[in-house]
């Protein structure tokens, strides 16, 4: 067995998101000497399962053997039906399980990525449902710079505390551009909710969940906020009542604002 070779494929299994859990087998496998082997990896995400088989090859001129691919399954709660997708591994900036699972999930992931003159470039990726390639897989879109999604701006359009914070921002966005649906604090005066967001960048904007993970749509957040400030409004209007009549006025205005 080439050790170098199993410490370099026992690195790259570990930092593509499948831990340290592995290496026994893939040593074994690799002691056997067949030209192609596949190990199992099993995992969970809150109540949802991934079956992973990651897929080894020896080179046909030497004994070394590479990581080619993985494919996995995505079982959602207690649905009978299974998702099923294949990514394929490079030399670096592969999509890790972790990605994987946001992406088969429904989420958008930010990459580094290489096109075919070697060139880099950023991309936020998401899987299309709706059309699949010859070998059944998603067919990925690409949201490349110039499509004007600019996550820092699409946050800043939300009361989220966590922005106030340069360390707490750099943890936000680093989490969303590896398609996590993250916790953040919405703040309005006094008032501090509990909501989720993730990074939705087709429609330029970021979409936001209560704290049973329901989508809250943008028009029922502004409304909620509004519904906050009137009545904020209203005791401040009825606490400054003094018989003058302006608390009066501030509340007969509110009722036309209302109507």
């Amino acid at each position: 067995m080439n050790e170098q070779n199993y410490d370099y494929l026992k690195n790259q299994v570990k930092y593509t998101g499948f831990g340290e859990g592995l290496e026994n087998q893939l040593k074994e496998k690799m002691v056997q000497g067949e030209p192609t082997f596949t190990i199992r990896h099993n995992t969970e995400f809150g109540n949802d399962k991934m079956t992973s088989d990651l897929h080894f090859r020896k080179s046909d001129q030497t004994d070394m053997y590479f990581f080619n691919k993985y494919d996995t399954s995505l079982k959602k709660g207690n649905e009978d039906i299974e998702m099923k997708q294949t990514f394929y591994i490079g030399k670096e900036n592969n999509i890790t399980l972790k990605e994987a699972y946001n992406l088969m999930d429904g989420r958008s992931v930010n990459k580094d990525l290489v096109n075919r003159e070697g060139e880099k470039y950023n991309a936020w990726l998401q899987l299309n449902f709706k059309e699949t390639d010859s070998n059944g897989n998603f067919k990925p879109k690409q949201f490349h710079e110039n499509y004007g999604f600019d996550l820092e701006k699409a946050l800043e359009k939300h009361p989220i505390k966590e922005l106030s914070s340069p360390e707490d921002k750099d943890r936000l966005m680093d989490s969303l551009k590896k398609g996590n649906r993250q916790s953040v604090t919405f703040k309005d005066g006094d008032d501090e909710q509990k909501r989720f967001v993730e990074a939705s960048p087709q429609f330029k904007s970021i979409n936001v969940y209560d704290q049973s993970q329901n989508r809250i749509g943008r028009n029922n957040n502004q409304k909620e906020s509004q519904s906050k400030s009137e009545k904020k409004g209203m005791k401040e209007g009825a606490s400054n009542d003094s018989g003058d009549g302006h608390g009066a006025k501030v509340k007969s205005r509110k009722k036309v604002k209302v109507s």
